[in-house]
């Protein structure tokens, strides 16, 4: 029994080492930082959805210039949660 521990033993050395050599994953990419109260935003597309399903057309911001938006997200909606 005790060659078995010191074999598991210097496997997970052997491992560790392993492990400690290989390039780490390329760190993601830092958010994009907040909008600051005012500031006008940037245009985006999003698929628009109404009571009775998801649009045929995605609905841009720019559609929208020069009226007020609110924007809304529910994040459960269309969910069981």
């Amino acid at each position: 029994m005790r060659p078995l521990c010191i074999t598991a033993g210097l496997a997970a050395t052997m491992l560790g080492a392993a492990v400690a050599q290989q390039p780490s994953a390329p760190a993601a990419p830092a958010p994009p930082p907040a909008l600051e109260v005012g500031t006008v935003a940037p245009d985006f597309t999003l698929s628009g959805a109404t009571r009775f399903g998801v649009l045929r057309t995605p609905i841009h911001l720019s559609d929208f210039k020069g009226k007020t938006v609110v924007l809304a997200f529910f994040f459960k909606a269309r969910t069981r949660g």
